[in-house]
């Protein structure tokens, strides 16, 4: 049984319980089952919370049986990268730094879930700080790819990936700088959205680059994760950064089909420097060719050149995650991973006006792409360039981490969405990004909905799960 639930989704789940077909205390001790049989080979979670999940879960069911329900989330378990805080319960972000580190307030976003009726099965694991990569020095194992377990699943948001693509829940949240929520998404077969900057309140959320950071649904399927967006989006008058632009239902336009819709492939991207891998070149010369044979017009465009976008963001990220970390530097240095504190420490040598000339290039690439998407709803391009690589191998993983095309959309703060492209000759997964106007979420879940329809690729499971 716990198999079969394993991979319901969302909407299905939320739908069973509504019904009363399903109950919610069932499903949760059927994955905590799951999580219990196979997340000693995947090391998603960093806890388990499994007597608050039930406690939930009974409650969600009585409220239910009382005639009551709140939504979609109703009863449906969900899990929270560990930089995202839950009250009475240690925000770790993976470091030895913070073990200790209880959290007293729910971040905004697990709020806004618990009040939908979501229940939290516990919070999952991440790169340290959401920046170090995947690292074997710190206090938990790194998380590891369902799909290959010697493979890396992606980071930061990596326990939430391999978590969603291992059936261990059917939500979970992450958060991306730089690429955070898609690089997962695209290394575990998953669906991954970056909202617009400012969209989803980050407090209550460790920051890595206050400029930079956004906060973003993880789900199996582009409806799923448009509902869950429903769920957490909306004005913070307490985060600094947060928009006071109107939410709407994000789920509302899939399945209008895309005719009239116009896309903009940004190929330069990934075909000209740097090359994607010929089967992940294969898969988005596909992917166009599908959005064609299903009504919108594709057609070439040029953005801003891929290193202004690069070097733009790397100074912002490092300058600002330089800021937050550097008592702790200075204090406690040895408590940091390597590879944190390698990715980090160069933030102290970035001169105050090299900091300021990146945030002036951020509006000039803002224009530009902005300019050059006058007359497309959407652009699609490439999130990796590579599929997955050995977890162990530090030189493979060095090589391909930053050979993506998602921190551009970091700099430009728009919405941007990685889903399943196919899959390599091994079975890994391969993926596309879909990138949209700001604040047009919508259209985005529109057309990958759409393709995910028409290539169902997210129906395939990883091997040895069952």
């Amino acid at each position: 049984m716990s198999g079969d639930l394993g991979y319901l989704g969302l909407m299905q789940a939320g739908e069973l319980i509504r019904t009363r077909e399903l109950s919610p205390v069932e499903l949760t001790r059927a994955l905590l089952d799951r999580i219990e049989r196979h997340d000693g080979r995947i090391n998603a979670f960093i806890r388990v919370t499994p007597e608050a999940a039930l406690a939930s879960a009974k409650a969600a069911e009585a409220e239910i049986m009382a005639g009551g329900w709140r939504g979609p989330l109703h009863g449906v378990p969900f899990g929270l990268k560990d930089i995202i805080d839950v009250a009475g319960v240690p925000t770790t972000s993976h470091s030895k730094i913070l073990l200790d580190n209880v959290a007293k307030t729910d971040a905004v976003v697990t709020a806004r879930l618990k009040a939908a009726g979501g229940v939290l099965l516990g919070k999952l694991s991440t790169h340290e700080f959401a920046i170090g990569g995947p690292s074997f020095d710190l206090p938990f194992p790194p998380a590891r790819n369902p799909w290959n377990r010697n493979c890396h699943p992606g980071g930061s948001s990596s326990g939430s990936g391999a978590a969603l693509a291992a059936g261990f829940v059917p939500a979970a949240l992450g958060t991306d700088t730089g690429g955070s929520v898609r690089n997962p998404a695209s290394m575990c077969g998953i669906v991954g959205m970056k909202p617009t900057y400012g969209r989803v309140s980050r407090r209550g959320v460790f920051p890595l680059s206050y400029s930079l950071d956004h906060v973003g649904p993880m789900t199996r399927s582009v409806r799923d994760n448009a509902v869950l967006l429903n769920i957490i989006a909306g004005h913070d008058a307490d985060d600094p950064g947060s928009a006071n632009v109107a939410t709407a239902d994000f789920a509302a336009d899939i399945g209008k089909g895309l005719k009239g819709v116009r896309i903009g492939l940004a190929r330069h991207l990934y075909a000209e420097a740097p090359v994607a891998s010929s089967e992940q070149l294969a898969a988005l010369d596909a992917a166009a060719e599908a959005f064609r044979a299903l009504g919108a017009e594709v057609r070439e465009i040029r953005l801003a050149a891929y290193d202004d976008y690069i070097t733009c963001n790397r100074i912002i990220l490092t300058a600002e995650a330089f800021a937050i970390h550097r008592r702790w530097l200075a204090e406690r240095p040895g408590d940091y991973g390597a590879l944190t504190r390698q990715r980090i420490l160069p933030g102290a040598s970035i001169p105050s006006a090299d900091y300021i000339d990146a945030l002036r290039l951020r509006q000039r690439l803002i224009e530009r792409t902005s300019a050059a998407m006058t007359n497309v709803d959407v652009v699609l391009t490439a999130s990796s360039l590579d599929p997955t690589c050995r977890i162990d191998d530090a030189e493979a993983v060095a090589r391909t981490y930053p050979r993506q095309v998602r921190q551009p959309f970091n700099v430009t703060g728009q919405p941007a969405l990685a889903m399943p492209a196919g899959f390599t000759r091994d079975g890994l997964p391969l993926s596309l990004q879909l990138v949209g106007h700001n604040f047009e979420e919508a259209m985005v879940y529109r057309v990958a909905a759409a393709y995910e329809e028409a290539t169902r690729w997210c129906d395939r499971r990883p091997p040895g799960l069952d």
